[in-house]
């Protein structure tokens, strides 16, 4: 099993990158679709309520992840702590969902005789400790004028990207990374460009002629 890791800031293009590579055949571990299944757990909303209060409840009981990010996301400390408290509450679970995962791609591919590629798409995957599981990394650079354009078309106001912004900060710039591991992907231009060098690095990987 080959395991391949995003990095690169919000916006960047891990997704559109993902999408790619599991349309050429890889399999994707998505972090993000993983913690919203969690904190859909009726375990994870009690301890989520317990310190963040029932505001975070909507209705229909379900946690209402807007209010939730308005109060974990943002330039003061209150929230750099209701951060850490979430994460706390949220990381361990998704750790052992990707863990199980991965264990499950490694013994089908080794049933099978198959050499699976699997993408981790995780936000600060470095910084989360997930850099030593990876057998190569993709590093996105994205021009920050084209990155921030791109988060304003999301709906993002100002401050929804400063207070992103910060909680990067805050971990930046994670643990080093032999550049051996290393593919870059420029991610500024059209989609196109993008698609284009994200299929040169598959067919690198699969040549054998990845750098490293």
């Amino acid at each position: 099993m080959t395991t391949i890791g995003l990095i690169g800031k919000i916006g960047a293009g891990k997704s559109t990158v993902a999408r790619r590579l599991e349309e050429l055949g890889a399999q994707v571990i998505d972090a993000d679709k993983i913690a919203h299944e969690v904190l859909a757990e009726a375990d994870v909303k009690r301890e989520v309520v317990v310190h963040f209060g029932a505001s975070v409840l909507g209705g229909n009981g379900e946690l209402q992840r807007q209010v939730l990010a308005e109060r974990v996301f943002g330039l003061t400390p209150t929230h750099a702590a209701a951060l850490t408290i979430l994460e706390k509450i949220v990381h361990p679970r998704v750790r052992q969902r990707i863990n199980g995962r991965l264990d499950h791609l490694q013994a089908a591919g080794q049933a099978t005789g198959k050499d699976a590629q699997v993408v981790l798409d995780i936000p600060l995957l470095l910084q989360a400790g997930w850099g030593d599981a990876c057998d190569c990394l993709i590093r996105l650079e994205c021009n920050e004028t084209v990155r921030q354009e791109r988060l304003k078309q999301r709906g993002w106001s100002d401050l929804q990207r400063e207070a992103r912004a910060a909680a990067w900060d805050r971990r930046a710039p994670g643990p080093p990374v032999p550049e051996g591991k290393i593919t870059t992907v420029d991610t500024s231009g059209t989609l196109a460009y993008t698609l284009e060098q994200v299929d040169l690095f598959w067919s690198a990987l699969h040549l054998g002629r990845l750098p490293g």
